[in-house]
Parts: structure tokens; C-alpha cells; sequence
């Protein structure tokens, strides 16, 4: 058996998954350059490649503004999460104090509670106060902190060995700078890996923009948009894709340039319990 056959057998396993992953990104491709009257046949081949469709979604729909909520949301949610889930994580990683255990737990709890159980209060509240309809109910939540990022930042900080801050301490630092100089540049794979997961939730999430902006087109982020996209060219399977394709291509791009350190920052966070 020649060296070919012998690497495939090995990787076999690993071959499958990829095509489970590769096809359908494949098949996006080639459907968003069909003509429009192959889309409603079983050929996966063009005819010919029509890729004046990737043009013609920005004339169908309004996708650069859908795109410029997406970024302004995305961005804002990645940043009051890691504003606001670093200090709290390195409280329950740092400091012993009465309930630190419970604390813990009850961060965790939140991860398991559906954020269906809570949208008809938060709504109330937000209408009350006249946020609906922007952005706002989506982005002030995550100034308190989010339950994922601080469980991955308090099992990164756990790695950190204590001496570092110590060290620190008796050179003179007080409890912020010793945050801010020692421990977060050493936090840095954390950060990366954390804001990744933030920004890639926002930029595909459709739950909470459903719920808050559906009255607004004009604030509409993609994931939003592309669903209506569907249905106002219900029959449009190629417009439809190439317009799928346009909302995946900055997180892929995004992901290229940044795997080494979202690998890095998962890979860290999960060393020590």
C-alpha cells in the first residue's frame, strides 16, 4: 500500500469532519453564481458563472447599512464584555472573601438559564424606558458582564501563578495597576479568544435583534436582514446565497488572521479547574 492510502486511512476520521464542514460552504459558493433557473434544478455544476449576483444583492438590499449596524453592534458588545467580565473574573480568581464559591455557581447557573425565560420582562423594562427599536436593550446588558467570558477568564487567571502579583505588590503597585501592568498583558490569548466568541455571537446572532429591531429596517444587522432577504426573493436561491456568502466572508477572513490566537486562548482556559 502505497503512502497516499496510508495517510488517508489515518486521517480518515479527520477527512469526514472537514467535508462536513467544506461542503456546504462549497455548495453556498457554486448556487450564489448559478443563473437563476438552475437554482430549481439538481445540477451542483453552473451552467455559467454569473458573478455579477454578488453585485446585484447590494442592489436588492440595503447590505452595506446592514453591515454598518452589524460592525457597530458586534464591536460594542465585544467590548463592554471585556471591560466588564475581566475585573469580575479576576475577583473569583484573586480574592478570598464569604460566598466566593457561590458566586461562582451562580455565574455558571446563568449559563444554563434560556434567554427565552427572561426577553417578555426585559422587554418591558426596555419599552418602558424607550429603548426598543435600537440597539441599546442588545448592548447595556453585556456592561454587566458575561457569564461565558468571565468562566473563561477565572480558569485563564488561574494559571497566572500568584507570585507575579505579589511581586508587584511589594514594589509598590496598588490592586488596579497590579490588574492592569502585570496581570493583562498576561491575559492577552484570554482576551483574544474571549473577544472572538463575543464578536462572532453578535455579528450571527438573530434571536435578540428579531425581538428589539424588527419595526426598524433601517437598524436591521445581517443575520436579520438575510432572513427577510430570503423571503422577499423567496424564490431567488441564488441571490440568496450569494448574499449568505457576503455576510460569512468578514468572520472567515476575521478567523484566518486571528486562529492562532482564539486556538492559544481556548486551549489556556482549560488547564486548570
Amino acid at each position: 500500500m502505497n503512502r497516499g492510502l496510508i495517510w488517508i486511512a489515518r486521517h480518515s476520521l479527520a477527512l469526514a469532519l472537514a467535508a462536513g464542514f467544506v461542503l456546504p460552504m462549497v455548495f453556498i459558493v457554486l448556487t450564489a453564481v448559478m443563473p437563476e433557473q438552475q437554482t430549481m434544478t439538481g445540477d451542483l455544476w453552473p451552467t455559467s458563472w454569473q458573478w455579477s449576483n454578488l453585485g446585484e444583492v447590494f442592489d436588492r438590499a440595503p447590505l452595506l447599512t446592514w453591515l454598518r449596524n452589524t460592525v457597530v453592534y458586534a464591536s460594542l458588545i465585544t467590548a463592554f464584555t471585556l471591560v466588564s467580565s475581566v475585573p469580575a473574573a479576576y475577583a473569583l480568581a484573586r480574592y478570598r472573601f464569604r460566598g466566593r464559591n457561590a458566586a461562582f455557581l451562580l455565574v455558571i447557573a446563568t449559563m444554563l438559564l434560556p434567554p427565552q425565560v427572561l426577553i417578555v420582562p426585559m422587554y418591558v423594562v426596555w419599552a418602558d424606558l424607550g429603548l426598543t427599536g435600537s440597539i441599546w436593550p442588545l448592548v447595556l446588558p453585556t456592561l454587566f458582564g458575561d457569564a461565558f467570558a468571565i468562566f473563561l477568564f477565572r480558569q485563564f487567571l488561574l494559571t497566572i501563578p500568584q507570585e507575579y502579583a505579589d511581586a508587584a505588590r511589594i514594589d509598590g503597585c496598588g490592586e488596579l495597576r497590579v490588574l492592569l501592568k502585570v496581570v493583562l498583558p498576561m491575559l492577552k490569548p484570554a482576551i483574544a479568544a474571549v473577544g472572538l466568541f463575543s464578536f462572532f455571537y453578535a455579528w450571527n446572532d438573530y434571536y435578540g435583534p428579531l425581538v428589539y429591531l424588527s419595526e426598524r429596517p433601517e437598524h436591521w444587522t445581517l443575520s436579520l436582514g438575510l432572513a427577510s432577504f430570503k423571503t422577499v426573493h423567496a424564490v431567488q436561491w441564488n441571490l440568496t446565497m450569494a448574499a449568505t456568502l457576503i455576510v460569512m466572508a468578514p468572520l472567515i477572513i476575521i478567523f484566518f488572521f486571528a486562529q492562532k490566537a482564539f486556538i492559544e486562548g481556548v486551549t489556556l482556559t482549560g488547564v486548570k479547574g
